[in-house]
């Protein structure tokens, strides 16, 4: 049971807060027998939880992607791969802690790891800078690329950003271009690269480290050009108006798929990832392995001519 409720599972909150006070009563062996009511309760909160999360719209599922108790870059990590070794700084400015990467073992597989790192505390993610990369947190990106190469290491990386840090101190170091270097770099690697969105994919400061020969994407994650609050206060001139801007954004991960997007949805425990964040990774390693396999044996020529098609073929279906 998560301690952090969206506006939308108030219903849920307040079956589940039942559920737990009963449970209280009952551990103390005093009263009637309630069994019955909390079989009831469970099985009441269980269809409405199945119910709401069935049919979440664009905007709710963008508050799913936000939850603060969704699980992070540094629980992939720890869940999914064996001796992880930061390696840190762009060897030109510092070190950006908004994206973190270095080399692991992934099922008994030497790979090259990066990620967007938001932070779950208030210390780690001002430190972290929610997430939000300055240009070193890019070059430091390209610089792990260039050392999966060199070696000849599988990259995956993981997308959970609002977008690039859009602050005065990043445009003075040249975060245009540091975006575009990583993006490049992305998709000019010989190695394959496999990408999933784990929580918001936001603008270019996502695509710099998604640009893989798979991109897979998490149930209630969103992928977008830019934040719906952003969308709506360019077009609609009205930051409020998020909710319709999402709508018309396509920017789940059922519409993306659609749209040749994305290649795979990893499907979430039912209530978001957040509910059971150690089955949701469970399930993201094996579309993780599984997308490995299909590009093995691909040469390097094969790997960029393939990355390349997957980008020509989007939105091509959706435009016929």
């Amino acid at each position: 049971m998560p301690t952090t409720y969206l506006d939308f599972e108030k219903p849920i909150a307040e079956l589940e807060t039942k559920i737990a006070e009963l449970e209280s009563l009952s551990q103390t062996g005093e009263g009637p027998s309630i069994s019955d009511e909390l079989k009831k309760l469970k099985d009441k909160a269980s269809k409405q939880l199945k119910d709401t999360y069935s049919s979440l719209s664009p905007w709710r599922k963008t508050q799913v992607a936000r939850h603060p108790e969704r699980p992070h870059f540094s629980d992939y990590i720890e869940n999914l791969f064996d001796d992880f070794q930061e390696l840190a700084g762009d060897r030109v400015f510092g070190n950006d802690e908004a994206v973190i990467g270095g080399l692991a073992t992934f099922r008994g597989r030497s790979v090259v790891v990066i990620g967007h790192e938001k932070g779950r505390t208030t210390e780690s993610r001002l430190r972290h800078n929610f997430g939000m990369a300055h240009p070193e947190g890019y070059r430091k990106a390209v610089r792990l690329m260039d050392l999966a190469e060199k070696f000849k290491l599988p990259v995956l990386s993981f997308i959970d950003t609002a977008g690039a840090f859009p602050g005065k101190a990043g445009e003075e170091r040249g975060q245009a271009e540091a975006i575009a270097r990583s993006t490049e770099r992305c998709l000019t690697l010989t190695v394959p690269m496999v990408a999933l969105i784990i929580g918001e994919g936001g603008s270019g400061g996502a695509i710099a480290i998604a640009a893989g020969n798979k991109v897979l994407m998490m149930e209630h994650s969103i992928y977008s050009v830019i934040s719906p609050e952003g969308c709506a206060s360019i077009l609609y001139r009205d930051s409020a108006k998020a909710r319709d801007a999402a709508e018309a954004m396509k920017i789940t991960s059922e519409d993306l798929l659609k749209l040749k997007v994305v290649d795979a949805v990893v499907k979430e425990p039912v209530g978001g990832a957040h509910r059971d964040p150690q089955r949701a990774i469970s399930q993201a390693g094996k579309l993780i392995d599984k997308a490995l396999g299909d590009l093995d044996g691909l040469s390097a020529s094969e790997l960029k001519r393939q990355r390349r098609e997957r980008f020509y073929a989007i939105g091509r279906e959706g435009l016929n």
